[in-house]
């Protein structure tokens, strides 16, 4: 161990209560032993340090800073020296704060646009996640600050993502799940990991030894700590045993307590705890060295000026046409939408940031060489039809040369907690849209959303400018593309569906009972509907520019692809050059291609320049489950490049050895995997591709302290019953009036558990056990056990408090 000499100077009492958060953002000291507590804090695209009392919702004030792009956002960059800019800022800042374990990147898998988080996530690509969250880890830990990249693993929904069992094969947990992470910590060396609520087949992920010392720390030869999700300790024992370092945010003394008696009683080894307290030690010991620029501030100028550059080089072109964009200097514009004035630049939840400034278009059209014939809302945020707002806007379209309609998702469509209904605009927006087309059929689309979309409006826009959620200087990064006083070069990372109905896992998101069976297996996203041959609106890598690239001289061989990009239009500007991977009639089942590289290359008119994507250890490799390990089939692979995965460019041929001796599938018995065709997957074909049955997922009448409390619908107390009904009856008014209610989400979908996790110690495991007894109808009994636990756990949080303040050193 590193830290032998500290821990064997340390109480059990001390150790046992170590693992667990002192607070909602900090951990637990020990003064006597010079071990100070560290501060966590949100933060995968700005910091959100609560001034005052923490809560882990975002619903106090935080202090003021950058509110860069989100991460789906900057994914459209597919730039990780951005990713690394960015990264290096959101370090510096978080020092100034105080701040010595930033929460994120967000790197969960895009598995369906309906997940209420995925504005928070980079992409549907597992390689361009990793690669991207590797850059801002590189960036944020350059300063000091460990990066704690988040939900490890398998988090792809919100409704009751913390009672939730993700049911995977290995395959696709390795391949598409995992590589990301993967990524993150061998790439971007990841000091910290957050582990997700939700089990990953049956286990919970916190505790689950396959991922946490099997994978994570075996395989990958993570070094750092591992910390819960806010309320996401199970068994904490079981956490411990499988290497989770630190239980947040603050579940008081009674998980110390399990620990001691775990410790006496045998179950856990003594060898495990100090493992867990040595590396988080280590971490503390590590991170608190760093206070030379704390409370010194940083420089806001410049921190804006870095979140325009990323939302610039993030938005994406995704309609040109008649060459209406660039905008002619002079032009006459009418600005309508009620995003032109109040903007949509972040998400709702843990993430939100309260920006050093915001810029809004109403005001920053005024610095460009633009004739403004009206400003209007046009519309209100909240769905409600206004006559008044919609013939303001009519009256300044009719007057305009050329429309600037600004529109997206509402707050509410985009949320922690909550995952959305459909893929839809709001309609009041699309009717005003409709409406203007009436009247001036030059409409520019300034879209802001942080997921994709239903399109069948488009067909009213001569232009679409996606500028994706934007962040506090978004607004002049729209303007400068709009002006053409910048290029646009974002590109898709994420798949645009004509319509919902038509994604891969269409069927089967959210889960409506325990288990989330991901019956899609590797189809995600572009894998699916490139192989499929399912149509859609915007495929991914998708993005328009105003000059255009051509490609030439494609040579491959085991090192990797060369090629030559010139600009062979008008325009200096950034091109993506995407490498894909395919191997045609393939023994073992896969996508038609897959993204394996890429680079951004920026050149001017008539500029050409060779560009080489080199291969790595991820390019031909699979996951054989027969053999339990990465494995390269031989072949004639197909490598491409171009510029997005509907526009190859070019493509070679390349002669790879493999190192399978033992095929790990039979072909007629997964007949559509074979195909790709899996939005109906029978129930003996997914068990199949398991290697087992599919585990029992419904709920019965009997509730447990690991189901939600939304599950009391099912709850044989009609007391329980009636707080179901309360809270749901609030939950939908609080969605009535357009924004979310997150204290309400979080608790409608919380499990009786996390009672005894997020309150200070003021409940106990026993004191949730009687809970879940009166709701199963044992009001008596339950409340009983409630109120002898709470007086019994009162007096045990006293003596322990004692024992850790007491100047006698307590031996083991």
């Amino acid at each position: 161990m590193k830290h032998q000499d500290i821990i064997e100077k340390m109480t059990l009492e001390e150790k046992a209560a170590f693992l667990s958060g002192k607070g909602e953002w900090d951990t637990r000291d020990v003064p006597r032993l010079g071990i100070p507590s560290i501060f966590c804090s949100d933060g995968p695209h700005g910091i959100r340090k609560q001034a005052g009392a923490g809560d882990h919702l975002g619903l106090n004030e935080s202090l003021p800073a950058t509110c860069f792009p989100t991460a789906a956002t900057i994914a459209n960059s597919w730039d990780v020296e951005l990713g690394k800019e960015i990264g290096e800022a959101l370090g510096k800042e978080a020092l100034t704060q105080d701040v010595q374990v930033l929460l994120g990147p967000g790197l969960n898998i895009k598995r369906s646009p309906l997940c209420g988080r995925n504005f928070e996530y980079f992409s549907e690509d597992p390689y361009l996640a990793g690669e991207m969250a590797a850059s801002y880890i590189q960036g944020i830990q350059s300063q000091g600050v460990y990066a704690c990249p988040k939900h490890f693993a398998v988090n792809s929904q919100e409704l009751r993502r913390m009672a939730m069992n993700a049911v995977l094969d290995e395959r696709t947990l390795r391949e598409i799940y995992l590589t990301g992470f993967e990524i993150a910590v061998k790439e971007g060396g990841a000091k910290a990991i957050m582990s997700s609520y939700n089990q990953v087949n049956g286990i919970y992920a916190n505790e689950n030894q396959h991922l946490l010392q099997d994978i994570l720390r075996k395989e990958w030869g993570f070094d750092g700590i591992v910390i819960t999700d806010w309320g996401g300790s199970n068994n904490h024992i079981e956490g411990v045993k499988a290497g989770s370092n630190l239980e947040m945010p603050a579940p008081g003394l009674d998980s110390a307590r399990q620990i001691l008696s775990a410790i006496n009683e045998g179950s856990l080894k003594m060898e495990e705890l100090d493992s867990c307290v040595d590396k988080l030690l280590d971490a503390v010991l590590a991170v608190s060295k760093n206070h030379k620029t704390v409370g010194k501030g940083f420089d806001e100028t410049k921190h804006h000026q870095l979140a325009r550059k990323a939302a610039v080089e993030s938005a994406v072109l995704l309609k040109n046409a008649d060459h209406i964009l660039p905008l002619q200097a002079g032009c006459k514009v009418a600005v309508i939408g009620d995003f032109a004035v109040e903007p949509r630049y972040q998400g709702a939840g843990s993430s939100m940031v309260k920006p050093t400034s915001l810029e809004t278009i109403e005001q920053a059209i005024t610095d460009y060489d633009l004739q403004v014939a009206g400003i209007s809302r046009g519309y209100r945020r909240t769905g409600e039809a206004d006559e008044v707002l919609k013939k303001e806007a009519l009256d300044a379209a009719a007057g305009a040369d050329v429309v600037l309609y600004c529109f997206g998702l509402d707050e509410l469509s985009e949320s922690e907690g909550l995952d959305r209904s459909h893929m839809r605009i709001p309609q009041n927006q699309i009717e005003l849209l409709q409406a203007i087309a009436q009247v001036n059929e030059n409409i520019v689309g300034v879209l802001s959303a942080g997921a994709s979309v239903e399109m069948p409006w488009q067909i009213n826009l001569k232009a679409i400018l996606h500028g994706y959620l934007s962040g506090q200087a978004g607004a002049s990064a729209m303007l400068d593309i709009l002006t053409g006083k910048v290029n646009p070069s974002g590109r898709l990372a994420e798949s645009y569906p004509i319509r919902y109905e038509d994604t891969p896992a269409f069927r089967h998101f959210p889960s409506t009972e325990r288990n989330a069976e991901y019956r899609e297996s590797i189809y995600v996203g572009y894998r699916y509907y490139d192989t499929t041959k399912v149509r859609v609106q915007y495929p991914f890598g998708f993005g328009l520019s105003y000059t255009e690239f051509t490609y030439s001289e494609l040579k491959a061989d085991m090192g990797g692809a060369t090629l030559t990009v010139t600009n062979s239009g008008n325009v200096d500007g950034a091109e993506v050059v995407q490498l894909y991977v395919g191997l045609p009639n393939a023994i073992v089942f896969r996508p038609e291609k897959e993204l394996k590289g890429f680079v951004k290359v920026f050149l001017k008119t008539g500029e050409s320049q060779k560009v080489h994507i080199p291969f790595d250890d991820k390019t031909f490799r699979y996951w054989n489950i027969k053999t339990g390990r990465w494995e390269v089939e031989m072949g004639t692979y197909h490598i491409m490049v171009g510029a997005s995965v509907s526009d190859i460019r070019l493509a070679a041929e390349l002669e790879v050895e493999g190192t399978t001796a033992e095929y790990p599938y039979h072909p007629a018995l997964l007949p559509y995997y074979y195909t790709g065709i899996v939005q109906q997957i029978s129930d003996p074909e997914f068990e199949t591709l398991l290697g087992h049955l599919i585990p029992g997922g419904k709920w019965t009448g009997k509730l447990t302290a690991n189901d939600a409390i939304c599950q009391m619908y099912y709850a044989r107390s009609g007391l329980a019953r009636f707080i179901y009904n309360r809270l749901t009856s609030m939950k939908k008014k609080s969605e009535e009036k357009g924004k979310p209610d997150l204290n309400i989400l979080f608790i409608y979908n919380m499990p009786f558990r996390a009672l005894a996790k997020m309150t200070a110690g003021a409940v106990s495991m026993d004191m949730v056990d009687g809970i879940v007894e009166v709701v199963n109808g044992h009001f008596f009994r339950g409340i009983k056990k409630v109120i002898g636990g709470f007086f019994g756990n009162a007096r045990a949080n006293r003596a322990y408090e004692k024992s850790l303040t007491s100047k006698k050193e307590m031996t083991r």
